[in-house]
């Protein structure tokens, strides 16, 4: 796209959105949804087919946000260069509002591994991860976000907590955090830390999006349980006072359902989407009733 055709970046605004997936491009074409902004996942809209120039018709109603999965930001190697080059062809021709990944690692070997493995968080992780930050920030001329993981163990040689070592990434390569209000339940839950713990320890002003899910209760005798981020049913009740918290300590920012595993009608999606607009307009009231005071 040539600077003279080149769109404008889509601000996402303090509002509801919704993870757009396959089976609702259509439903989104047709009827334009009252919706207030997508976020998709970069690497389904890197190769052929219909689904990139669906894409691009919805990006022309609706600010979009580009969530990516195959970064691998925390690998021991080098980033895989002609990836990072695709995911700045889609940034390019999307112009997203945000583009985030997560704090994890996929590959090992230039093999892709099914999954978003854990961090040792440890001083050697750390600067792993902020040199990679910086080299997508670079190639893509923008900041990105980067998500905090759900995690089922801990490494006995990690020496950072969890919530620090996202801030330290943030603090060192200006980076925002995507806080994933679901993977912290999931996470303090699986590890005995606490929640609200986590939220303090990040800085409010890096809080550039919030992720809300659902996720599943494994038993696993004994009486314990693992909680598994699975994203495939609502929002837990637990997790949606977490997330009030959350908006008391960071204000009324871009908030996304993610459906992934057995995803529902679109008017499911929206339904969790007004639960949380209707926490975010409380905050933004709490807001204008303390300056009005």
């Amino acid at each position: 796209m040539d600077a003279e055709h080149r769109r404008a970046p889509s601000l996402i605004p303090p509002r509801a959105g919704i993870g757009l997936r396959f089976r609702h491009h259509q439903t989104v074409l047709e009827e334009r949804p009252a919706v207030a902004w997508f976020e998709v996942h970069t690497e389904n809209y890197m190769g052929g087919g219909r689904a990139p120039g669906c894409l691009e018709g919805i990006r022309a109603d609706y600010p979009l946000s580009l969530h990516g999965v195959g970064l691998s930001l925390g690998s021991a190697e080098e980033l895989d260069l002609s990836h990072l080059a695709r995911v700045c062809e889609v940034a390019d021709r999307l112009e997203p509002g945000l583009v985030s990944d997560h704090l994890s690692w996929s590959i090992a070997g230039g093999m892709y591994l099914a999954d978003l493995l854990p961090l040792p968080m440890t001083d050697e992780a750390l600067a792993v991860v902020c040199r990679h930050v910086d080299q997508v920030q670079g190639a893509l001329r923008r900041s990105i976000l980067v998500e905090n993981p759900s995690t089922y163990f801990q490494f006995r040689h990690s020496t950072i907590p969890e919530w620090e070592f996202l801030a330290e990434v943030a603090r060192r390569t200006g980076c925002g955090i995507l806080c994933d209000v679901n993977n912290i339940y999931v996470s303090a839950s699986n590890h005995g830390w606490d929640a609200m713990t986590y939220l303090r320890e990040l800085p409010p002003a890096a809080i550039g999006e919030i992720h809300l899910a659902g996720h599943s209760v494994r038993q696993l005798g004994q009486g314990r349980v693992v909680r598994i981020d699975d994203h495939g049913s609502r929002v837990a009740p637990a997790v949606w006072a977490l997330y009030e918290a959350a908006l008391g300590l960071f204000g009324p920012v871009p908030t996304l359902i993610e459906w992934d595993t057995d995803v529902p009608d679109l008017d499911v999606l929206r339904d969790e989407a007004r639960i949380a607009e209707t926490a975010l307009e409380r905050q933004r009231h709490a807001i204008r009733s303390a300056i009005a005071a």
